[in-house]
């Protein structure tokens, strides 16, 4: 026969008031019905735990010896429930968020910020990295969610995305110097003899760019190359050359110009990707949520629109 947690609360209940017919009062149950759970306990372990005396109630050897344990299984019983009712109630736990740098550093913030203004106990944890490199750590469980910029191609089929933005693709120049252009919008072309700041390899705006000025009948020529956004941009504010960013990331770069591309422009699309048979954590469902939310609330950063 199995113990069960209720007997054990019982048992407690009773060598702690010493009493059955107040043990019952407190448990809120019958007289019979909290003598027979501890008739079944005595059954299960095979020995008797109380002894009833004139007033009350005693313990036997038994019962002595079983009272610290059951003390102990029902206090890691309460504590369990108690861990699980914090997660499941979003009071506690944690959350994995992947995001591209560019987004990093302008849609995550606003996003985290109004999520740790309704779950305050909640551990964020954000990796930032390309595309690619967030999906290789959605796919190897490193990642809860990823703000990633969807490929053309489509992802792996062991993720399931959602189209949140379009973002377009502008270039920046120091605001100090001339313009990259006289006229109102850029054609890529006129990139030609213009040094250009370069992402890394593996970037994604790297990619993009290349095929574009590729697609212009040129090479770019690279005045720096190699860096991540932050040192892109500040490259640029030193007056090194010109970059194709997101939009975007200027949004808090006095220093740094906006010029649109010229029709058809370029543009990417945001997604937000987990893993398809994945049940999420209630605290990364909740991030979901409010990532969603957010968009749909219009708080979006220049040159980006909604799906």
């Amino acid at each position: 026969m199995t113990v069960q947690l209720q007997q054990l609360r019982y048992f407690l209940a009773v060598a702690e008031l010493r009493h059955f017919t107040r043990a019952a009062d407190e448990l809120g149950v019958s007289q019979p019905t909290l003598s027979k759970q501890i008739h079944t306990l005595e059954m299960s372990l095979g020995a008797p735990l109380l002894e009833r005396i004139r007033g009350g109630v005693t313990l036997t050897v038994a019962g002595e010896t079983l009272l610290p344990l059951a003390q102990r299984m029902i206090a890691d019983a309460d504590a369990a429930r108690d861990a699980v009712a914090d997660i499941v109630g979003l009071r506690r736990g944690e959350v994995r968020l992947g995001a591209t740098p560019s987004l990093c550093s302008s849609l995550v913030p606003a996003v985290l910020r109004d999520y740790r203004a309704e779950h305050p106990g909640i551990r964020l944890h954000v990796n930032e990295g390309s595309s690619q490199d967030l999906i290789a750590d959605l796919l190897a469980h490193s990642l809860d969610l990823a703000l990633i910029v969807h490929p053309e191609q489509g992802v792996d089929p062991a993720l399931e995305t959602i189209e949140l933005l379009r973002e377009s693709l502008v270039v920046a120049s120091v605001a100090s110097g001339p313009p990259p252009t006289v006229a109102r919008q850029l054609d890529l072309v006129e990139l030609r003899h213009t040094p250009m700041v370069m992402f890394r390899d593996g970037y994604d705006i790297r990619d993009v760019t290349l095929q574009a000025c590729e697609r212009a009948g040129f090479t770019p020529r690279f005045a720096v190359e190699g860096g991540e956004m932050d040192a892109v941009l500040a490259f640029v504010e030193a007056g090194l050359g010109v970059a194709l960013v997101p939009s975007m990331v200027l949004a808090n770069r006095p220093l740094l110009r906006a010029t649109p591309l010229a029709p058809p422009g370029m543009r990417r699309t945001i997604a937000l990707a987990q893993r398809r048979a994945a049940v999420l954590p209630h605290a990364a469902a909740a991030l979901r949520e409010v990532v969603i939310e957010h968009i749909a609330a219009g708080e979006l950063p220049f040159g980006v629109k909604a799906v």
